[in-house]
């Protein structure tokens, strides 16, 4: 197990334990989110070592690396996802001034953003490390995609864009991905990051029920402050934040069941609405948050 001492983002001695949460998708385990009152990180700990997370990913449930349409919030989740890659192509084209490039999708799972923008007319490789997934998205979409470990053997200042979806907060060493990330980016190349935003309303109100704290696969829960200084000591310069609008109901059913509700459809539905109402008059508390970056 990994134990952290200090605070991973800002050194500090001063760590304590937040509340508890469970793997609701697989294991059933309790581990331990633990917040630093220095700059008000959160992050996962007592975690498995990196060459131990493979059975925590092994399910047909987890639709990142299956995309299993099985279940009703599967069903929900393949329906708002096909509006999201649509909005997430048009969000590339604006930040970086293209509608063609080179593009670098880190942890890009079965694929579909990655071969949403190979249809649009970008060249796209991929990096991820499940091999059913992979096998999928080069199937399916024709990619190329390969393993985390050959990211050494990409050319450097390659890339118009690299975006990472809900990706940054599984890495062990993330730092190690920012420093391949400034690498990687042309001068003047953007960098995407999508990440769930422990600040938000949604994560406020569910507590340690939030399904995005999703431990033990998730291990780091950034906000808009605490990425600020990650971007900061990595290097990298934040442009801007913009939101991912459609997360929190998703988020929010999954949490209500986590709960246990036995009308966690409905109920989820209700309070996301509400949720994102309010995040439109503060993106900061948005359920989830898309960083763009530069070199």
């Amino acid at each position: 197990m990994v134990h952290h001492n200090v605070c991973p983002l800002c050194s500090s001695e001063k760590i304590f334990l937040h509340f508890r949460c469970i793997d609701h998708l697989i294991s059933k385990e309790e581990f331990a989110i633990y917040k630093c009152p220095a700059c008000g990180f959160e992050f996962t700990q007592d975690y498995p070592e990196e060459d131990e997370t493979g059975r925590y990913y092994e399910s047909d449930d987890y639709i990142s690396h299956s995309d299993t349409s099985k279940g009703f919030s599967n069903k929900i989740y393949h329906l708002v996802r096909s509006a999201m890659l649509l909005k997430k192509r048009g969000i590339i084209n604006k930040v970086t001034g293209l509608h063609k490039g080179s593009l670098l999708d880190i942890g890009s799972g079965t694929g579909h953003f990655a071969g949403t923008m190979k249809k649009a007319g970008w060249q796209v490789k991929g990096i991820e490390i499940n091999e059913k997934a992979r096998d999928f998205s080069i199937s399916r979409f024709g990619l190329e995609v390969i393993g985390p470990e050959q990211i050494s053997m990409l050319e450097a200042d390659s890339f118009d864009c690299i975006t990472l979806w809900h990706v940054l907060e599984h890495f062990h060493d993330p730092f190690k991905y920012a420093s391949d990330i400034l690498r990687l980016l042309k001068p003047g190349g953007i960098c995407v990051i999508a990440l769930p935003n422990c600040s938000s309303y949604d994560a406020k109100h569910y507590g340690r029920f939030w399904a995005a704290y999703d431990v033990p696969r998730h291990l780091w829960h950034f906000n808009p402050s605490t990425f600020l200084l990650f971007a900061e000591k990595s290097g990298l310069i934040l442009e801007k934040i913009r939101t991912l609008p459609l997360d929190v109901f998703y988020i929010s059913l999954l949490s209500e069941r986590y709960k246990g509700s036995k009308i966690s459809f409905f109920t989820g539905m209700a309070k996301a609405k509400i949720f994102a109402f309010l995040s439109l008059f503060n993106k900061e508390r948005s359920s989830s948050v898309i960083y763009i970056l530069k070199k």
